[in-house]
């Protein structure tokens, strides 16, 4: 059994008959999946999972996910129906497994309902990418973002972002150029791709770092961040210029 299909088990040995359909996005349906990429699945569901529920499902990730046990990190989200759709702003995710809360996991948090305003990407990427890995094809399940959501949704995690930016330079960089892309043209690239648009559009003072930073992602996915001083020094101008980019288009939508 892959990981998909491990994935797809369990989720189905946990919620049973309330699955309405998983699906697959992210890198796997927007390119291909590249070394660092996770593996992204959306689960509906008919209703809200219990605590019993939860705890088995967080249980069997945590043995599934991780580039530590030489498989790829899984992000595994479950939406109930009727909280997506019909849509509304912002939606309410009931369950979250990432491999970068593995930490708070272990120590005993268990993922709750809350809103999520990424959903609105995620759900667009679903539509996108239409690859069930189990139940109806996604547009018969959920229904379509508008484009002033999206807008928000790609805002709305800028803060959080920029807190990181010293920590997690690369994929800040990555991040920032795919909301750049997302609001300039509607469509949700990988970020790779994503970081191909935006350097077509960048000065080309602004260039070196977000090129680094895409080869850093394809070539170099669990190697410790490397930046020469020169290259570090020009982090912050190149965000600034991409943020300005961002400022416009939001304001405009």
């Amino acid at each position: 059994m892959n990981q998909l299909e491990e994935i797809v088990a369990l989720a189905g040995g946990v919620l049973g008959g309330d699955v309405i359909g998983a699906y697959l996005h992210g890198s796997a349906v927007l390119g291909e999946l590249r070394p660092a990429s996770d593996v992204d699945v959306l689960v509906v569901s008919r209703r809200s999972m219990d605590e019993r529920g939860r705890r088995a499902l967080l249980g069997g990730l945590l043995g599934i996910s991780g580039s530590w046990n030489g498989v790829r990190p899984v992000e595994l989200i479950v939406v109930v129906q009727s909280e997506v759709q019909p849509w509304r702003y912002p939606p309410t995710c009931d369950f979250l497994y990432g491999e970068w809360l593995r930490d708070e996991y272990e120590a005993g948090e268990v993922p709750r309902p809350g809103p999520m305003p990424d959903l609105a990407l995620l759900i667009t990427m679903v539509l996108a990418g239409d690859h069930p890995l189990t139940g109806p094809r996604p547009a018969q399940v959920l229904g379509s973002v508008p484009h002033s959501d999206l807008v928000r949704a790609s805002v709305a995690g800028i803060p959080d972002l920029l807190d990181n930016l010293d920590g997690d330079t690369r994929n800040v960089l990555l991040t920032l150029a795919r909301i750049w892309t997302t609001l300039a043209t509607g469509q949700i690239r990988s970020k790779d791709a994503a970081a191909d648009w935006a350097l077509a559009r960048l000065p080309p003072e602004h260039r070196p770092v977000l090129e680094h930073a895409r080869q850093f992602y394809l070539n170099c996915p669990y190697s410790e961040e490397r930046w020469s001083e020169a290259l570090r020094a020009q982090v912050r101008p190149h965000v600034d210029r991409v943020l300005a980019e961002i400022d416009r288009l939001s304001t405009r939508s």
